[in-house]
């Protein structure tokens, strides 16, 4: 399996794979121009990483890191995994795992002092994941929609 950066002609795979869930369902539209004015913005940040994880030609899994500085803990910069997806054919066999362990190992290259991640409160099976990885649901999440 090859990890590495997300192109533009990646994108069906990877919004086919943020939409193959009840919650993804609900809220994506494969096909939409939004997607590709998204990625060119994500593209074009150096604080943004979009992959793609590749097995045999095929993408199977994607994840989008963040890095934020701020002035908390003396000015450090966090880390934040988004949008981790792994393809429904290839769920099971570790790739989520090496795909978020990559980003563990990229954050700790570039300097961040923490990763952080959100996960919906309804995907049980996510929370066991991430904590089985070394997380710890230490704080409260919250949004407000716009």
């Amino acid at each position: 399996m090859l990890i590495r950066p997300a192109h533009t002609a990646d994108l069906p795979a990877i919004v086919a794979m943020l939409a193959d869930d009840p919650l993804g369902a609900a809220r994506e539209s494969p096909g939409d121009p939004r997607y590709a004015a998204a990625f060119a913005e994500i593209d074009a940040d150096p604080r943004q990483v979009l992959v793609v994880a590749e097995s045999a030609g095929e993408v199977v899994g994607t994840l989008q890191l963040t890095f934020t500085p701020g002035m908390s803990r003396v000015g450090a910069t966090r880390a934040t995994i988004e949008g981790v997806r792994v393809h429904a054919a290839h769920r099971g066999g570790g790739l989520g795992q090496r795909l978020v362990e990559w980003a563990v190992d990229t954050a700790r290259e570039r300097g961040a002092i923490l990763v952080q991640l959100t996960t919906d409160s309804s995907r049980k099976d996510a929370h066991r994941f991430y904590e089985r990885l070394g997380f710890v649901a230490s704080h409260v999440g919250m949004k407000l929609p716009l």
